[in-house]
């Protein structure tokens, strides 16, 4: 959504996918044998992207068939198999495309196969997959509540891969209805390289992020990369000491967000509560343009895994998700709405005298757009909760703490 940003939008209820990621070991088949079959699949697929880069226009997907079916099912592949590799291999080819990107090059051993070739047992904790002339059985090694939440869902494939380390990994998408709850209050998240800060209508809560740690991290690789500038591609100690930074960094990036993500939701649902965060699509996408900046790419990251591991959180546990535009969130006053004057992050309203650190407005500000474009839809307010007709009693003091009051306006 690289266009106009609205005000405030709520995540909209219907159908969505969630995925079950598990480690799988077979049961009794060779390893050695499904690396083969997942090896030959990406060879295929290799084929097809280079065949289909050579093009000026794509195929639509029956043209594809018409082109790759008959080779793909010579080479033994099942049918459902062949229109899974040409499908897949389209769909890359048109993204990197798009991106006007370099022609993909595979690296992964993986394979995605249709409930005509799959087979899954949530009970037993069992995926059996059909690869070519073989049948391959393996068990999913995950704990049984989490293999449970899955239970009854509809599934559309399975995809199948095999890592580095000689893991095999089981990911397969579910169909999930994500029907959100009527909130009673609301809950705002100000996401930042540091520090996270949370508003509830009554108080403000900061968490320590470990994304500086990752960023550390980082710098930590590309200092061992300048310092041995023409050593370090060809000396195994060093190679291998700047991959194992740069693997502890992403770790951090991909780990933290989903555990945070769980704490917040689960609290949101505990108290009946809606999440409301930033917008921050076209954001990113004009921050991009403008900086190559390590610290900002790996903010960029961070945001979008956070945020992306609470909007999968909330949907797996039915939490409303509210989407505000996040243009003036942190130059506004949230008091009177005039422009703030900042000293370094500490900023004053010159007009009420309203002083706060920066991140505590941001939160603020957040939360009053979600409550403004909630309350219509709940027929509880028809005005902005902090302008003069909504205010207490004698407004608010100059020296008077803005949250002493914040709680009389939350969603009952």
């Amino acid at each position: 959504m690289r266009g106009k940003t609205t005000q405030a939008r709520v995540v909209p209820r219907g159908e969505y996918m969630l995925t079950l990621k598990a480690q799988g070991v077979l049961v009794d088949d060779s390893l050695e044998e499904l690396r083969e079959e997942l090896y030959l699949t990406r060879r295929a697929i290799q084929y097809v992207i280079d065949a289909l880069w050579e093009l000026d226009k794509l195929p639509s997907i029956n043209q594809s068939h018409q082109m790759f079916y008959k080779i793909l099912r010579e080479q033994g592949f099942r049918a459902h198999q062949a229109k899974q590799i040409y499908k897949y291999a389209l769909s890359v080819v048109k993204s990197a495309k798009r991106n006007n990107g370099k022609k993909p090059v595979l690296k992964k051993l993986t394979t995605r196969l249709d409930k005509y070739d799959a087979r899954v047992d949530l009970e037993r904790q069992i995926v059996v997959a059909k690869l070519r002339n073989k049948v391959f059985e393996m068990k999913m090694l995950h704990r049984r509540s989490y293999i449970e939440k899955f239970v009854g869902r509809k599934w559309y494939e399975v995809i199948i891969s095999i890592d580095k380390k000689g893991r095999i990994w089981v990911n397969i998408p579910f169909r999930s209805e994500y029907k959100p709850y009527k909130p009673k209050r609301l809950v705002s998240v100000d996401i930042n390289l540091k520090k996270l800060v949370l508003y509830d209508g009554k108080r403000i809560r900061r968490v320590n992020t470990r994304f500086t740690e990752a960023l550390h991290l980082k710098h930590l690789a590309e200092e061992v990369q300048k310092r041995h500038s023409y050593a370090w591609r060809r000396n195994v100690k060093w190679l291998e000491i700047i991959r194992a930074l740069h693997r502890r960094s992403r770790n951090i990036v991909v780990d933290w967000p989903h555990k945070f993500a769980k704490y917040i939701v689960l609290k949101a649902r505990r108290t009946r509560s809606a999440i409301v965060l930033e917008d921050l699509e076209k954001l990113w996408f004009n921050a991009s343009i403008r900086s190559s900046n390590l610290a900002d790419k790996l903010s960029r990251l961070a945001y979008r895994k956070l945020q992306q591991a609470i909007l999968t959180k909330a949907i797996e546990y039915n939490v409303p998700v509210v989407l505000v535009n996040p243009k003036n969130t942190s130059t506004t006053c949230p008091r009177c709405g005039s422009k703030l004057v900042y000293s370094h992050r500490l900023a004053m309203c010159e007009k009420c005298g309203f002083i706060a650190d920066r991140d505590s407005i941001g939160a603020t500000n957040i939360y009053f757009k979600a409550l403004k474009h909630l309350a219509p839809r709940l027929g509880s307010w028809s005005t902005h909760p902090m302008t003069d007709e909504t205010q207490p009693k004698g407004g608010f003091s100059k020296n008077e703490p803005m949250t002493t009051h914040i709680h009389s306006y939350k969603i009952i």
